[in-house]
């Protein structure tokens, strides 16, 4: 199946009432076309008086791929509990962490859903139009940069090749910086990664990185 944003509705409704307590207005919902972002909760944020608040939310589902019937309802339940954790204002200690784990494990084990942190998309059909794009690119080689600081925190970056040795020189500048490996890759799950040209990356935990690091492989500068 290919998911419509009536489709979002219809089940936004139902999982909000079987599973958050009627709680969740119904948000901007939205398709795109990304390959590795099966799911995403866009949102504005507001600090005042030194309290920050999330508003004008905005679900999306990708329409790259042609689902399941189980597994688009396991990625709109994924965003689903990014949503009620901003939306009521609890406090996670990751976007991924223990409050939203805690909720994940829940519906798992109680009503047996498929809800991941990191979802494989390995052997997943994809839709018509997604397979005539492949067939036009082809593979694409990527360059990225892993990054440990000192305080334990993971990034990860696709860099523009063309800036990759003034990235690596800006790299040494760096007090905070514990390790920092390069590598190549052509996985599509970063084809969605924004390609950088100055020292900036996305954080990741340290076993998504773990898992990630099966499908990099090393590269010298």
């Amino acid at each position: 199946m290919i998911v419509t944003v009536e489709w979002m509705e219809e089940w936004f409704r139902r999982f909000d009432h079987d599973y958050f307590g009627g709680k969740l207005p119904v948000p901007e919902l939205g398709l795109t076309r990304a390959k590795t972002r099966l799911g995403q909760l866009a949102y504005k944020r507001a600090t005042r008086w030194g309290r920050t608040k999330l508003y004008d939310f905005k679900l999306s589902m990708s329409t790259y791929y042609d689902m399941t019937d189980r597994q688009a309802k396991s990625v709109l339940l994924h965003e689903m509990i990014h949503y009620i954790i901003g939306f009521t204002g609890l406090k996670d200690t990751a976007p991924h962490g223990i409050v939203f784990r805690g909720m994940m494990d829940n519906l798992n084990r109680k009503y047996g859903w498929d809800i991941r942190v990191m979802t494989s998309t390995k052997g997943w059909k994809v839709s018509e139009w997604a397979e005539e794009r492949q067939k036009a690119k082809g593979p694409q080689t990527y360059l990225m940069l892993a990054i440990e600081m000192q305080d334990g925190k993971h990034y990860l970056s696709r860099v523009n090749p063309s800036f990759a040795r003034r990235i690596e020189s800006k790299l040494a500048l760096v007090r905070e910086l514990r390790s920092h490996r390069w590598y190549t890759t052509q996985e599509p799950y970063f084809e969605d990664y924004p390609q950088v040209r100055s020292l900036r990356g996305r954080r990741i935990s340290k076993s998504d990185f773990e898992k990630l690091r099966n499908v990099l492989t090393p590269f010298e500068m």
